[in-house]
């Protein structure tokens, strides 16, 4: 009993879930060196690499569409926290990153906010947090979603539609809305 109780405590480990989708994921393999399913524990110094290079990446895509390194994922504790954090780096000076709705150009970082969506080209992740007590490593998993995480990938950016209705006329036309009176009509 005496070697129970002298054991180290368990720490709970940060979890970083990654769950992916691209159309072509079946057809062309592009996920085909990632295992899916399986928690990979990393040191907190690692920064994690997405891309093409299998020599430089940790998780590689099989798409020549993709950067050698698209993006990195850096852990990093802030300062009153007792937990890890995330901040995601595009890396790519062809294809912008977008995170929920901010777009991220070349060498850009944004801080993860607990659940997102990043996007690039015909890619979607869903990244979900999930807090633990170590600061010294953490964990992935990644999930292959067979459906788009995001339906309304191809739809253009939300902008305000004037009261005329004129939504169409209003997309083509780079035009800022007036105030006027109802007089004025």
């Amino acid at each position: 009993m005496s070697n129970f109780e002298d054991a180290d405590t368990e720490e709970t480990v940060t979890c970083l879930q990654m769950t992916v989708y691209h159309p072509g994921q079946l057809q062309r393999g592009v996920f085909q060196s990632i295992r899916f399913y399986n928690r990979e524990k990393f040191s907190s110094i690692e920064v994690l690499k997405f891309g093409r290079n299998s020599n430089i990446c940790h998780y590689t895509f099989q798409d020549k569409q993709v950067s050698r390194v698209q993006f990195a994922l850096q852990p990093f504790k802030q300062v009153n926290s007792s937990v890890l954090s995330f901040e995601i780096k595009n890396m790519s000076k062809k294809t912008s990153l977008i995170v929920d709705n901010q777009e991220l150009g070349y060498l850009n970082k944004i801080d993860l906010p607990y659940r997102c969506m990043v996007r690039f080209g015909e890619y979607q992740f869903l990244l979900e947090k999930e807090d633990g007590e170590s600061v010294d490593s953490f964990e992935t998993q990644l999930i292959l979603s067979s459906r788009p995480l995001l339906q309304e990938n191809n739809w253009p950016p939300q902008n305000p539609i004037p009261e005329d209705g004129g939504y169409s006329s209003y997309l083509t036309e780079s035009i800022s809305p007036t105030e006027m009176d109802e007089n004025e009509l």
